[in-house]
């Protein structure tokens, strides 16, 4: 049985990039004191701060990376690992999804009540992060997945709540964008399929996504009223795969998905 993926205190992305900054503040014999003066332009920062980003506990600035970058002559290498690593870690540190559904060759995903993230526009993202741009940029990084050239982009199968198309999250211009997204976005490898509203299904207890790996191995996202729980574990998998099939049964075919969103379109948000 695989283990569960716990959700520790402590982001990869950051302590990856944190284990660089300390390699480099050693290489240069300086103590996390004596770089933390240099810090920011020369306005500082604590000996703490600086255990903190090396430790991957905290998320430092760019300006923060690109002093100690500059202090610690390395040739722009920690502005890079910066926006490799720690620019998309707006996710709290317990989300480890983003890592998942980064390797993830196919998707399957189930939304009751708002889009599904990586088909949300950039306005109607905004709008549920309530004005986070960071975060929304965070967000938005995550669907270059979908665009991708190598590896191939994962095969997608997104399952939507009929109420989606009607929640009028961000007022009917957002809406009607977001709409006119979900269909230019469909193609053979993304499939968009609508569940009739009022039927009882596995789903109602909230979303879900699964990640299928290059390995066949597959990996689990479900929210919850705190916060999302990542599994590995197969009677889990196999409990979320049923439900996804369950839900599926009695969702629109891609096509007659495609003329009702057309419909909710012109009727709702036009």
């Amino acid at each position: 049985m695989a283990p569960r993926r716990r959700r520790g205190s402590v982001s990869p992305t950051l302590l990856a990039f944190g284990r660089q900054l300390r390699r480099y503040r050693e290489e240069a014999g300086l103590t996390q004191e004596s770089l933390g003066r240099r810090a920011n332009n020369g306005r500082g920062v604590t000996s703490q701060y600086v255990g903190q980003v090396e430790g991957g506990r905290t998320r430092c600035s760019r300006e923060f990376a690109e002093t100690m970058d500059r202090e610690l002559g390395a040739g722009g290498k920690l502005l890079e690992l910066w926006d490799d690593l720690v620019m998309d870690s707006a996710f709290p540190t317990w989300f480890d999804w983003p890592v998942v559904e980064a390797e993830a060759v196919m998707l399957r995903s189930f939304e009751p009540v708002v889009v599904y993230g990586l088909l949300q526009t950039e306005a109607y993202a905004r709008t549920m992060l309530f004005g986070d741009e960071e975060a929304t940029a965070a967000r938005l990084a995550r669907q270059r997945i979908l665009h991708r050239s190598s590896p191939p982009p994962p095969a997608v199968v997104c399952l939507l709540d009929e109420a989606v198309l009607y929640n009028g999250l961000g007022g009917p211009e957002v809406m009607r964008e977001q709409l006119e997204h979900l269909l230019a976005m469909i193609s053979p490898r993304l499939a968009v399929q609508i569940v009739p509203r009022g039927i009882p299904h596995p789903g109602n207890a909230g979303a879900f996504v699964i990640a299928t790996l290059d390995d066949r191995t597959e990996v689990a996202y479900a929210e919850c009223a705190l916060r999302g729980m990542t599994t590995s574990v197969g009677s889990e998998i196999q409990k979320v795969a049923e439900s996804f099939e369950a839900i599926r049964s009695h969702a629109l075919p891609v096509d007659q998905s495609i003329d009702f969103i057309k419909k909710v379109l012109e009727e709702q948000w036009t």
